[in-house]
Parts: C-alpha cells; structure tokens; sequence
C-alpha cells in the first residue's frame, strides 16, 4: 500500500459516524442492498443492519463496488432482535414510509444517533417495523408516481443527515473509539491476515507507522 493511500485510509476512519445507520428489512433484490451500501460508505457510515429476506442477505459486487469491504453489515435474526439492538445503543428509528403521519425528510434531526430504516421494495417497510420507529418520512414528489426506488430513497435521505451533520461538525474529528479504529485499520490494511486471526482467536499484531505489521506473522498466515 502506498503512503497516499495509506493516509486516504486513516482520514476515511476518522470520518466514520458511528451514531448513523441504515436498517434493510427484508431487501429482497441484493442490487439494492448494495447500492444502500455504496451509499452508506460515501456519508460515512460504518455499519449497516439488515434483517433477511427471502434470499437471506446479499451484496451484488458490482453494484457496491466493493463498498462491502468499508462497511459492515450487520446481520439481525428477526427485525425485534434489530429494533432492540438499535434502541439499546441509542438510536432513533426513523421510518422511510409515504403515510398520513408521515413529515418531510428534511425536518428530522438527524444530527441526534438515527438509524433509517427502509424496507421490501414493492410494499416498503412493513407494519411491525412501522410499530417501532419514532417518526415515518417522506420525499416530496412533483409526478405522477409516488415513490421512488428505495436505494435512491435512502440515498436522498442521507445525504440530508451528511448536510446536518457536516454543519454540526460532527466529520471534524475521529468519533470511532480507539479500540475500533485499530481494529479497523488493521483488517481494511491487511484482510487475509485479519480474516486467519478471527478463524483462530487471535490477537491482531502491532502495526508501526507506516501501517506495516510489526514483528512476526502469526504461525500460518506467511
């Protein structure tokens, strides 16, 4: 890796929002999920959760463009199982849902820790969902058709949580934990000895300056 890239690396963690997410029910097409995901790397985000759908949860390559490589994907075995991780950490539950109740995607602070949660492509995000979430939101629309696609959806609405955050200041500084940046850097930095270390529970090695490991390869992964 070159120095270039190195630091391209180090400045991308330090922008990572650990306080924004996209939560996917059910997705059933994975281009759309990786397109979501594209986008999440492009704002910032570190980790999406997905609840499966038919085709379990599935990333198309050349959709994401190896986005899935920046970002994790975290997989929940039911959507209460999400909802309950999510509320736990702090979130608010913010509905991408064209309904009554439902109010302008601009007016949400999105500034507050937000995981968007956006659903099946042809009936959108369903009533339990729906149950669980603190506000539902919308796109207005100028045409004849009432929704949009909803990698764009989810595209629009946060790239509006970018605009608030980039103002509130909330890219200026490394807001990851430090534990998770070495984590990070280590596996985005050195991915076949990361992926041999997690197989055997072992301990990620030092890395100097430079992003090199430090000493020896752990017995194996040379």
């Amino acid at each position: 890796m070159t120095p270039e890239r190195y630091e391209k690396l180090k400045a991308v963690l330090a922008r990572r929002q650990p306080d924004l997410t996209v939560l996917a029910e059910a997705l059933h097409k994975p281009r759309n999920l990786s397109a979501i995901i594209r986008t999440c790397d492009a704002v910032g985000i570190n980790e999406v959760h997905a609840v499966p759908g038919e085709e379990g949860v599935a990333v198309h390559w050349n959709t994401s463009q190896g986005a899935e490589k920046w970002v994790g994907v975290r997989r929940h075995a039911s959507l209460g199982d999400a909802c309950r991780h999510l509320r736990g950490a702090g979130f608010q539950l913010i509905a991408a849902h064209l309904s009554d109740d439902a109010v302008d995607y601009r007016e949400i602070d999105y500034t507050r820790p937000t995981a968007l949660v956006v659903g099946t492509e042809l009936w959108g995000v369903s009533e339990a969902a729906l149950a669980e979430t603190d506000h539902e939101i919308v796109i207005p629309m100028k045409g004849m058709t009432q929704s949009l696609n909803v990698s764009v959806a989810c595209a629009i609405v946060l790239y509006e949580a970018l605009r608030q955050r980039d103002r509130a200041g909330l890219y200026g500084s490394s807001r990851l934990d430090e534990e998770t940046v070495r984590r990070q850097r280590f596996e985005w930095l050195h991915p076949v000895v990361a992926k041999f270390c997690r197989e055997r529970g072992l301990d990620y090695p030092e890395l100097n300056a430079e992003g090199d490991i430090v000493g020896s390869f752990p017995r194996g992964a040379a």
